[in-house]
């Protein structure tokens, strides 16, 4: 899920007082833990996500979730405050940005790679390690088969990317010839 501008404001500023803590990887653990048992439970973060459940009472939701969890006092803290605002449905946007965050103070980047065909192992690592090179940082490299680009390699880094199948070869030079025409 892409983060939106209060997600990200919320993420540094939890990022900012878990780096002080010194608690930035534990924060991340479970937030990355919270937002997966919500993804398995649609029930449960439609529930959360609503505004049927008033504020003062989902505090106290969250409050005896967070406790039986054993969840740290900022993320605690941090679904105090969301379900006071009434913004828990805002969770998931919210611990992406703060895994782009972690991600980013440890130097790793995350890429997706799309093919034609699978890749063995040893062709995807040696990819990442290029691709590392390239960066400077160390890559994160997810492989994706997608038989419609007929051959090639898509490379998605952040936001940037490297189309280089044949699929998005034949589509720049249809263009050039309609431009042409």
């Amino acid at each position: 899920m892409k983060a939106d501008t209060a997600s990200n404001r919320d993420a540094r500023a939890l990022f900012e007082v878990a780096e002080r803590a010194g608690t930035a990887d534990r924060v991340g653990a479970e937030l990355d833990a919270l937002t997966g048992a919500l993804a398995t439970d649609p029930d449960t973060a439609r529930v959360l996500s609503g505004t049927a459940i008033p504020p003062a009472r989902m505090v106290e939701v969250v409050r005896a979730v967070g406790e039986r969890l054993g969840l740290s006092q900022t993320v605690q803290r941090l679904l105090e405050v969301l379900a006071e605002r009434n913004q828990l449905g805002r969770l998931s946007a919210l611990a992406a940005a703060y895994h782009a965050r972690l991600l980013d103070r440890r130097n790793v980047v995350e890429a997706e790679v799309t093919t034609a065909v699978a890749l063995p192992a040893e062709r995807v690592n040696a990819l990442a390690s290029r691709l590392g090179e390239l960066t400077g940082k160390s890559v994160r490299l997810q492989a994706h088969v997608d038989s419609t680009i007929i051959g090639g390699v898509v490379t998605r880094i952040g936001s940037t990317v490297y189309d280089g199948s044949v699929t998005g070869q034949l589509s720049r030079m249809r263009q050039k010839l309609v431009e042409n025409v």
